[in-house]
């Protein structure tokens, strides 16, 4: 019997099957969970066809993070309540990252907060109704309690994130709701790729992580996200687990 068995969750932000969140949906069927995928517009094929490449069949319901509509209409949408919620979703216009921090214009920068930070709180909040008690909701930072080297409004965005987080975990943890995050490390997932100067983080991990880092595992980091899912954390939330090879607590 897996750490899942009879679990129902939601995971968001499957593209690729280098995405943290398809080795998270994958790990949560191994444990026994019934995985449920979003994805929205022109990605709902893409997604239902890594969806296929899963260990078991996963349904892909329309979900757009930024649309009141998709928002109002997920509870009916999971068709049941459910147990979990991995929020893997992410984005910044191409000029809010690679260096042009001091340039880059309001919109792009609440594009940022809204896609990466605010959508945290959306879906809690609209599955809320569907949410089981004991539920588990875990997030993805890449740890933004230092400014990165290209990473500009997308780390102001995580760091957002992880606030919402802690903010998520006061107000939903009376109903017995878990918030928590996995900070990993460097990946080389499609959402890295598109940060310009991306390759700078591959010498320090390479050089600085204790227990070393591949940037092409993210099975570590889907074995993070499974874990707070399941019961084995009943009394902690508003946490953040790094998964980076021990980087952060290291000095140089």
């Amino acid at each position: 019997m897996g750490i899942l068995e009879g679990k129902r969750i939601l995971v968001t932000g499957v593209l690729t099957e280098a995405s943290i969140a398809f080795a998270a949906a994958r790990l949560a069927q191994e444990q026994g969970a019934e995985v449920i995928l979003s994805s929205f517009g022109r990605q709902m094929k893409i997604t239902s066809v890594i969806a296929e490449r899963l260990p078991q069949p996963a349904r892909v319901i329309e979900l757009d993070a930024t649309n009141e509509d998709d928002l109002a209409a997920l509870p009916e949408r999971l068709e049941g309540n459910i147990d979990g919620i991995v929020h893997a979703i992410a984005f910044a216009p191409k000029d809010a990252l690679g260096g042009v921090f001091l340039d880059t214009p309001w919109e792009s920068v609440a594009n940022a907060l809204q896609v990466s930070a605010y959508s945290l709180k959306a879906i809690s909040v609209a599955a809320q109704p569907a949410l089981n008690s004991g539920a588990s909701i875990v997030g993805l930072t890449f740890d933004a309690r230092v400014a990165w080297p290209a990473y500009d409004w997308m780390g102001v965005a995580k760091a957002a994130l992880e606030s919402a987080s802690r903010y998520l975990a006061k107000y939903m943890g009376p109903e017995g709701v878990r918030v928590n995050l996995i900070s990993a490390g460097p990946l080389k997932t499609t959402a890295a790729k598109s940060i310009p100067g991306f390759e700078a983080f591959e010498d320090v991990w390479g050089t600085r992580a204790p227990l070393g880092w591949d940037q092409t595992d993210t099975e570590p980091a889907g074995k993070g996200i499974v874990a707070l899912l399941s019961d084995w954390f009943p009394a902690t939330t508003g946490e953040m687990i790094h998964v980076d090879g021990g980087l952060h607590s290291t000095g140089s």
